[in-house]
């Protein structure tokens, strides 16, 4: 049955929300904490539209959700990848005819680490406000510029989400919203995630420093520039999306898919406390990684993140420009959670009857006089290091032709492990990443008998 929240818990995430539209004097503030789907607490604090007060703030009033939108581009890039019809480290320039940006690659666009500038064509983007056409892009992209080397360090870029947009409308024959509606919004069932702001809605607002008196702002995030932030949604559809990224359907996106994008690829600050993925932001605290993304736009600034061991996730969503900390309140609805009232793990359930040839090799096994235990989980074969903290990941192996198997996740991933047999069919040792694993403590110059 779904976990139920503490009197005490509940009233500390109505002070974090409360606490989180004073701080940043937002109009009007609607956030949630859920486990794997199942909303535990949901706030809203404040008024959504200041002209028409009626209109209700909760769980289902849809707000701008900004650059929480990338996440989405990300994942339709690494559907496209999983059908085989681009790779990771393949230049822009194959699947953007034209294109004049050579060593610009879609894994470097996806973590933020190409160096290509931050925003879209000219200096005066932000001034003007006006979006560049769709037919012209390709134009404009040649004439931005790469400030930076690559991998040299995170820089974030609206410009490089806009151009794998262009990468899947490209490769899917159709627009990126056409894609997205078939691709996500449909099979995940976001029916309150839309490109066009629908009833209840959120207004959109600026709070100026030296007034209380909010003013109201542009929508901005239109045309070609949709990839990158045009989306609104809603507690109750992020909340979903975080589901379905906890726990994905294989036949919309592959589970370790998912785990590839959650993996660093560059750091985002100097205290190795933040990192991004392929479209998501990773953040440590308290010993959990929460991955997700915030988003800013005129009038809309969000966060929403989870931590895949706890299952847990965090939404906040914020109508005034300048709300603040929108990341940090995320993690910290959630973090209250974490830490006070976890919901409850999952029972023990027995595994299937393992294969008969994987049974000759659980038990433990030394290398370099270190002690492994091999056992079977769910039907898999996993390898541990002895007295490791028992939440460190193990080490899973697939099959991979006769007496050989594959390392798919943890220590020695991508590695080989091949069983070595003695003339009688027993086994004599074990070969994983061409280092032996023997079942005696051996020293380099002992052979194994």
């Amino acid at each position: 049955m779904p976990h139920v929240l503490l009197d005490a818990t509940r009233r500390a995430l109505d002070r974090i929300a409360v606490e989180a539209q004073r701080d940043s004097r937002t109009p009007a503030l609607a956030a949630g904490v859920a486990h794997r789907g199942d909303l535990l607490w949901s706030a809203g604090v404040g008024t959504a539209d200041l002209a028409d007060p009626g209109v209700p703030l909760g769980v289902d009033t849809q707000f701008a959700i900004a650059s929480n939108t990338k996440t989405f581009t990300a994942v339709m890039v690494l559907q496209l990848r999983d059908e085989g019809r681009l790779r990771l480290d393949d230049p822009v320039d194959e699947h953007l005819p034209g294109s004049a940006h050579p060593g610009v690659t879609i894994r470097q666009l996806l973590a933020h680490s190409s160096g290509m500038q931050r925003e879209p064509v000219a200096a005066e983007f932000w001034d003007t406000l006006e979006v560049p056409p769709t037919d012209r892009f390709v134009e404009d992209w040649n004439a931005t510029e790469r400030v930076l080397e690559p991998h040299r360090s995170w820089h974030y870029s609206n410009l490089g989400y806009i151009a794998l947009g262009q990468v899947v409308a490209a490769k899917d024959g159709r627009s990126w919203a056409e894609s997205l509606q078939a691709r996500l919004l449909d099979p995940v069932g976001l029916r309150d995630t839309t490109l066009q702001a629908r009833a209840p809605k959120a207004g959109l607002y600026y709070v100026p420093p030296y007034s209380d008196v909010p003013v109201e702002e542009p929508v901005l995030f239109t045309g070609i520039l949709a990839a990158a932030g045009g989306l609104s949604s809603t507690v109750g559809d992020l909340v979903r999306w975080h589901a379905f990224l906890l726990d994905p359907d294989d036949a919309v996106l592959r589970h370790d898919t998912v785990a590839e994008m959650l993996e660093p690829q560059v750091l985002r600050d100097d205290r190795f406390n933040g990192a991004q993925g392929l479209g998501f932001a990773l953040v440590r605290k308290e010993g959990r990684t929460w991955f997700g993304h915030t988003g800013g736009a005129p009038g809309g600034i969000t966060g929403a993140y989870s931590d895949r061991e706890s299952g847990l996730t965090g939404v906040v969503l914020m109508n005034n420009s300048v709300a603040k900390t929108p990341e940090g309140t995320a993690i910290r609805l959630g973090e209250e959670v974490a830490l006070h009232d976890a919901p409850l793990p999952a029972p023990w359930t027995p595994g299937p009857t393992p294969a008969p040839e994987l049974l000759p090799l659980v038990g433990v096994w030394f290398s370099e006089g270190s002690a492994f235990e091999l056992r079977i989980r769910a039907g898999r074969l996993e390898a541990v290091v002895g007295g490791a903290d028992p939440s460190t990941p193990p080490s899973v192996f697939e099959p991979d032709g006769p007496d050989a198997f594959r390392t798919v996740a943890g220590r020695e991933r991508g590695e080989r492990l091949v069983v070595r047999r003695r003339e009688d069919g027993s086994v004599r040792l074990l070969s994983w990443a061409t280092y032996r694993f023997t079942r005696e403590p051996l020293g380099f110059g002992e052979r194994a008998v």
